[in-house]
């Protein structure tokens, strides 16, 4: 076994294998115009010789450009998606010496078909990568059945079918995220017995597996514990935010002595910012991820608790992993939990600060 590949030169190589030096130089790089023959002639010799080449040095010698494509749902400007696609730039960034660029496609999460026809637009890009979050899975099934005739890797992000064999995964463990919520809450509860669920909703339809995923775990962990509760569910159209504020007043009115609620996406504020409207003290929340009007409603103590997911560094992670696979040739691992932090408005500066460079954009 070879302990010190400096002593093997491109030349040696390439004598040894009874080709010109041009040919093992096209190999190593993955370069077009080498025989099959001659391929296979540099190939045996590397593995004869156990050569390890320097990756990173051969990469920024390839004049190679990659192009990953990153399908999410459509969003407005700071939500969710926002800081997931401010951490994938920020990689692109990071990485800008290999050649890479990043193409971002949306689709409508609540549109029946919109991400079937948005991977459509995908494929047609011909990206060397792509990061997506997965839908049915008989949806996402039929762009990764096409990704993988073509040989393209696929990383998830958000939420996650392991079946489907994606290069990696980036998101919380969305059922244990549930459970957690579920068993904080009813520590938080004391002697009540009823609370209500907020759900952002659409034609039947929720906006994404994670959100379906984590009400699974918490509807599991009050079975189990606690069967006698009373959940209550409040759904919002998802298209028509403006009805909000009028479905929490007739639900206060039908139900005035519920005074605790979950939601499990991302927009607890529209809950928050109706308790600080309406100057309710007694109404007590909690939601997910660290939105700047999730995070004003913390501060103002109109949201107790939010359950925090590092969404810029999973768009971070995930366009990592892509490079250190197709460029630097490393061993990727394929399932990647992030934390689930419980943040309220004792720690929620400590935390901030930690991953400041994670939410620079949300402290100011």
């Amino acid at each position: 076994m070879n302990k010190n590949n400096t002593r093997i030169r491109i030349k040696d190589i390439a004598l040894q294998a009874g080709v010109s030096v041009g040919t093992v130089d096209r190999v190593l790089h993955g370069r077009s115009g080498v025989s099959e023959s001659s391929r296979k002639k540099v190939e045996a010799m590397l593995q004869q010789l156990d050569y390890q080449p320097n990756m990173y040095a051969s990469a920024l010698a390839s004049n190679k450009k990659y192009l990953f494509v990153c399908l999410i749902p459509s969003h407005l400007p700071d939500e969710y998606w926002d800081d997931v696609e401010a951490g994938c730039t920020q990689c692109v960034k990071e990485y800008s010496d290999f050649n890479i660029s990043l193409s971002i496609r949306y689709y409508d999460q609540y549109e029946q078909g919109a991400f079937l026809t948005a991977s459509e637009q995908l494929l047609a890009d011909h990206p060397d990568g792509v990061i997506l979050t997965p839908v049915l899975r008989s949806e996402t099934e039929q762009i990764v059945s096409r990704l993988k005739a073509q040989g393209v890797p696929y990383v998830f992000i958000d939420s996650n079918i392991p079946e489907l064999e994606p290069l990696a995964f980036y998101g919380q463990h969305a059922h244990q995220s549930g459970y957690f919520a579920a068993r904080m809450m009813s520590l938080m509860m004391g002697t009540a017995k009823e609370l209500v669920v907020f759900r952002q909703i659409y034609e039947g339809k929720l906006g994404s597996n994670q959100q379906m995923k984590r009400e699974q775990g918490f509807y599991a962990y009050m079975q189990e514990h606690h069967p006698d509760f009373i959940l209550r569910e409040l759904n919002f159209n998802a298209k028509e935010p403006t009805q909000s504020e009028a479905a929490i007043d007739r639900f206060f009115q039908e139900h005035p002595d519920v005074h605790f609620g979950i939601t499990f996406n991302s927009k607890a504020y529209i809950v928050g910012e109706y308790m600080l409207q309406h100057q309710r003290t007694d109404f007590h929340l909690m939601g997910y991820d660290l939105l700047k009007r999730n995070i004003r409603c913390l501060r103002e103590r109109a949201i107790d608790f939010i359950i925090a997911q590092q969404p810029t560094q999973q768009g971070y992670s995930c366009v990592e992993s892509l490079c250190n696979h197709l460029i630097l040739k490393k061993d990727i691992q394929p399932c990647n939990y992030m934390p689930i932090a419980l943040l309220s408005i004792e720690n929620i500066e400590f935390y901030l600060n930690i991953h400041k460079k994670e939410y620079l954009q949300l402290i100011v």
